[in-house]
């Protein structure tokens, strides 16, 4: 058993936290530059994120096992089936809650922190990519190493249910975000991937069904920013 517990994962936030903040702040009065705010913005979405992955990473191998063990961070073919499977389903999921929850508060509050960042933006084809990428692939890596790996790894040690560990990850996850208007709709789009982690006890599953879930939405912003979407 690891010897790391939720003080790792309330490190990783305050680092988020922190780092979010001290990767702008420099940039000051220049980063409404529209020609620097893309760059900004690339900087002060990807920084944080990776930092408090790495974070929970360290922490594995310096008090744990490693994330290989700690986290269920192993590849298995099975997980990926899985992960896919729940991927597709949450996408459908999503898409229905999305439609209900925008009808609800209407199409202002339902467009997520990045989409209304990226509003009024045209990007060159390279950062669009590079975000794109982020959104797709390394930032659900990053959030499922803090949410379904470090937290669900405290509650595990700590003896709780793997269903309270599934209830409490996902509240945070959705809370975490810090989008208050989407909130309830962020907590249907973690049901999926947190099942994935449930039923399999490792985090790959839990990593695809995310990386999938966000194609659509990260496809979304792709073609908004390179202006082949109208705003």
């Amino acid at each position: 058993m690891h010897r790391w517990g939720f003080g790792v994962f309330f490190l990783s936030q305050l680092v988020f936290l922190l780092s979010a903040v001290f990767v702008v702040t420099p940039f000051g009065d220049v980063a409404d530059d529209p020609a620097v705010r893309p760059m900004v913005l690339l900087i002060g979405m990807i920084v944080p994120t990776v930092l408090s992955a790495i974070v929970v990473i360290v922490a594995t191998i310096v008090r744990g096992n490693g994330p290989r063990i700690d986290l269920g961070l192993k590849w298995s073919w099975a997980d990926v089936r899985t992960g896919v499977g729940l991927g597709v389903a949450g996408i459908v999921l999503t898409l229905i809650a999305s439609q209900l929850w925008t009808n609800w508060v209407g199409e202002d509050q339902a467009t997520s922190a990045v989409g209304s960042a990226l509003d009024d933006l045209r990007l060159p084809p390279v950062l669009a990519v590079v975000i794109f990428l982020y959104l797709c692939v390394l930032a659900p890596l990053c959030e499922e190493v803090v949410f379904r790996g470090a937290l669900w790894g405290a509650m595990d040690r700590l003896r709780w249910s793997r269903w309270s560990a599934f209830v409490v990850s996902t509240a945070l996850f959705a809370v975490a975000h810090l989008e208050p208007a989407r909130t309830p709709l962020l907590l249907v789009i973690g049901i999926p991937i947190g099942l994935a982690r449930l039923l399999t006890g490792r985090l790959l599953a839990a990593i695809v069904a995310h990386q999938i879930n966000n194609l659509l939405p990260a496809l979304g912003v792709l073609l908004l920013a390179l202006g082949v979407i109208p705003t």
